[in-house]
């Protein structure tokens, strides 16, 4: 585990997948003993990082967090849950938005029975952004009914929208 100073908050220590649930449990006993939260990041085309953050609250307020990478294609670690009992709601969590194993059974907690994919990884197309005018796309003052625009002003499209006809029925 290594300790690495973070210039824009807490302190963080990076652990190999293998040894996250050994290195969560070892900073219970050496004192972090209030678990904030975890979740992930992803970081695509890479993978994802996993971020736990707690906290040691004698002799005086210490965070941390503890991260962990995970490749794409094997998105599986050890539940954290038997450590912080807290945890296993973070845990529902980050499996139904990242689809990320944690190797236990776990139900559905945010998203309505049938859902199909992981919103919050990159490679998800958010239906919205396909089906509505995405907000960024106008200039300030500008309206849908405005047809005085620039026909030389390029429209925007919002991040991770595929191009007409690659997504959606009929694709």
């Amino acid at each position: 585990m290594t300790l690495e100073d973070n210039a824009f908050g807490p302190p963080h220590r990076v652990v190999e997948p293998a040894a996250w649930h050994d290195a969560v449990a070892g900073l219970k006993l050496d004192g972090y003993s209030y678990f904030d939260w975890f979740s992930a990041v992803d970081e695509h085309p890479e993978g994802f990082r996993l971020v736990l953050h707690v906290a040691r609250l004698e002799p005086a307020l210490t965070h941390l967090l503890l991260v962990t990478y995970l490749d794409r294609d094997t998105a599986s670690i050890a539940s954290i849950a038997d450590v912080y009992a807290g945890a296993a709601w973070h845990e529902r969590e980050t499996h139904e938005m990242f689809g990320i194993d944690f190797g236990v059974e776990l139900a559905p907690l945010l998203l309505p029975d049938g859902f199909e994919g992981h919103p919050l990884r990159k490679e998800f197309v958010l239906a919205s952004r396909v089906a509505k005018p995405w907000p960024g796309a106008k200039e300030p003052g500008e309206s849908d009914a405005d047809s005085s625009h620039s026909p030389s002003r390029r429209r925007i499209k919002p991040p991770g929208v595929p191009d007409a006809g690659e997504w959606g029925p009929g694709a």
